[in-house]
């Protein structure tokens, strides 16, 4: 598989926007987007978990258009209903579901590291999601707000997109072993150079990284 990405995209944060060969747009954690990039083209919105910069009604708005979809944890039933989206599918972790152009796979997405054990416990059941789009067999991961976890490290995926900044999250060192554990073929880091995390943090990262798994920074410095 081609490790160029050119069809994935991350915003702030961990906002992310990823389009299948045929066409299919799946976001996930839409946030902070700028006006210009208020497209109204997703067809499936991804959902990890609670925190505003993770589900942002207004920014949910701005991707979003007649017929999409919002996948989300079974915990946040209340959280999504409000966004008027015209289905929601509710995951627990484990889950799997095949939707017209999105195959999606729940998987538990928490904190072990002492510090963190308050943002994101495990009993939230809060997600991260392995996908594929329009039929393509690549797997791409999102992890969602995480440490590596007994839940998460044997993940099988193509792609990973992990968090990096540290104090909500798994920090470069973590998110570097992390990635190792899983053996993608390219890593897209997110989460650093806006609320947490520097780009500091992603040169940490990337030394880190086993050389046969590519790399593949999506925010510009």
């Amino acid at each position: 598989m081609s490790v160029s990405l050119e069809n994935v995209r991350v915003f702030t944060q961990s906002a992310i926007r990823l389009e299948g060969a045929g066409g299919t747009i799946a976001y996930f954690d839409p946030f902070a987007l700028a006006d210009a990039e208020a497209a109204h083209d997703a067809d499936y919105v991804l959902i990890t978990h609670a925190h505003y910069d993770h589900l942002s009604p207004e920014d949910y708005a701005r991707v979003a258009g007649e017929k999409t979809v919002v996948v989300a944890p079974e915990s946040m039933a209340d959280e999504v209903a409000g966004l008027g989206a015209a289905a929601v599918r509710l995951m627990a972790a484990g889950e799997k579901v095949e939707l017209p152009g999105l195959c999606a796979e729940a998987v538990p997405a928490y904190n072990v590291e002492p510090e963190r054990l308050g943002m994101h416990p495990r009993e939230n059941g809060w997600l991260g999601y392995v996908v594929t789009l329009d039929g393509e067999p690549t797997r791409y991961y999102v992890s969602g707000d995480t440490d590596q976890n007994p839940d998460n490290e044997t993940v099988s995926c193509d792609v990973a997109l992990v968090p990096i900044g540290g104090t909500y999250t798994c920090d470069p060192h973590q998110a570097a072993a992390f990635v190792n554990a899983l053996r993608p073929a390219a890593v897209v880091p997110t989460h650093y150079g806006s609320i947490v995390g520097t780009y500091a943090d992603l040169d940490a990262f990337a030394a880190e990284v086993d050389p046969s798994i590519a790399v593949i920074p999506k925010l510009e410095r």
